[in-house]
């Protein structure tokens, strides 16, 4: 495999993206030659009490930290982002350095658009209970958006895809019994430090639950009706990254810093162009109806969803196996997929994630024609392979494979 570069600097939709071992050191000194002078940190709460992350940032940003906001939580609701910008207003702060996994890293993007957007929350409440039409998205127009900064310390994927949405109105409190949220497509970080050593402080549990999360970006991209050359080479590559260092920084196989620093870049790749599909539809037919894991969804879903896939389409499987390390020269379509699954499978059970549905505390079988539903509406689904009919009747045939 070839070697992975020390550091090296890309720019990918305006944000600059600063790879390196150390790279979080002169990150005060990029932010003062932009003139941004008052930095203030976003966390959850873990990651502010973990000294090993927190002080090479603090070293990092130096007289710039003015402050931190450690309110981030994962079912990453709306309000959070409005504490946020009372504590941006409170510290002075004119730059948000999102710190973590994927929830402070969504909540400090989509913070930027709520201040350029211009509503308050009882109104942004009062649109959602009128509906998605007066909801509409966040819009990054209506004013000036203050700049974020990703620093990433887990595998989820945050820094550099489609920001995440925040929960507006949870189920109990929607017309339609269904959570409602919100998100604007331009909420685009200005630079990603993204240091391996930094995610070396995170606990390998962490890591393992946002492994899938990350490495099913680099699964759907390919079998996306509108993937390219393009998507698809970012993809493969991030792909055959992954399935080798995943299991060894977060999983039961010896790893080390070169392994880091391959997941890192890995995935760095897979978000890269990156077209979240029927996987992720999965995952968010779940986190409408409970508070779980993104991750811990793709990692149970992902094989049965590639199978049933296999089994209607292609799926552009030789580009998977192409990424997951699969010989395919004289080889028929049928023992390709079967052996992209397997991969599959394989990474995941090589990480402490569930397998089955059953094993997840907060899922019920009796919901499962429910979830269905939800996953046959998703707008992601609309990324599915051009020739898939995926009907709720053969999603919950996935859903009962899985459980």
């Amino acid at each position: 495999m070839l070697p992975i570069a020390d550091s090296f600097d890309h720019v990918h939709r305006g944000c600059e993206i600063r790879y390196g071992r150390g790279r979080v050191a002169d990150l005060g000194a990029w932010l003062g030659d932009r003139g941004l002078d008052g930095a203030l940190v976003v966390c959850g709460s873990n990651t502010g009490a973990n000294n090993a992350l927190m002080d090479p940032v603090r070293d990092g940003l130096g007289d710039r930290l003015v402050g931190v906001f450690d309110g981030t939580t994962p079912d990453k609701r709306v309000e959070t982002a409005y504490d946020l910008l009372d504590a941006r207003a409170e510290a002075d702060a004119d730059v948000l350095v999102a710190v973590g996994g994927g929830a402070s890293l969504d909540v400090a993007r989509q913070a930027t658009l709520l201040a350029a957007d211009g509503r308050d929350l009882d109104a942004l409440r009062g649109d959602a209970e009128a509906g998605a039409d007066a909801l509409g998205d966040l819009a990054p127009e209506s004013g000036p958006a203050p700049p974020a900064v990703v620093v990433p310390t887990t595998f989820a994927g945050a820094d550099v895809s489609t920001g995440g949405s925040l929960e507006v109105l949870s189920a109990d409190e929607s017309p339609t019994g269904q959570p409602v949220t919100v998100s604007g497509s331009g909420a685009w970080p200005i630079v990603d430090v993204a240091d391996p050593a930094l995610f070396e402080t995170t606990p390998t549990s962490v890591l393992a639950g946002s492994a899938m999360n990350g490495f099913d970006k680099g699964i759907e991209t390919p079998y996306a009706r509108d993937a390219s050359p393009v998507s698809d080479a970012a993809a493969v590559h991030g792909l055959r990254l992954l399935s080798d260092a995943l299991p060894r920084v977060a999983g039961d196989r010896p790893g080390g810093e070169d392994a880091m620093d391959r997941a890192v870049v890995g995935s760095l790749l897979v978000q890269l162009d990156s077209k979240i599909s029927v996987i992720h539809a999965f995952g968010h037919g779940f986190a409408r109806r409970y508070e779980v894991q993104q991750g811990a969804i793709h990692a149970v879903v992902a094989p049965h969803a590639l199978a049933y896939l296999f089994d209607e389409v292609d799926a552009s499987r030789r580009a998977l196996a192409a990424g997951l390390g699969i010989r395919t020269g004289g080889r028929d379509d049928a023992a390709i997929a079967e052996d992209v699954v397997a991969a599959v499978a394989e990474v995941r059970n090589a990480l402490d994630v569930p397998s089955r549905l059953r094993d997840l505390p907060e899922t019920d079988e009796d919901d499962l024609p429910a979830i269905a539903e939800f996953v046959a509406e998703d707008p992601p689904m609309e990324r599915a392979p051009a020739d898939l009919d995926a009907t709720p009747e053969e999603i919950l045939g996935v859903l009962r494979a899985a459980w």
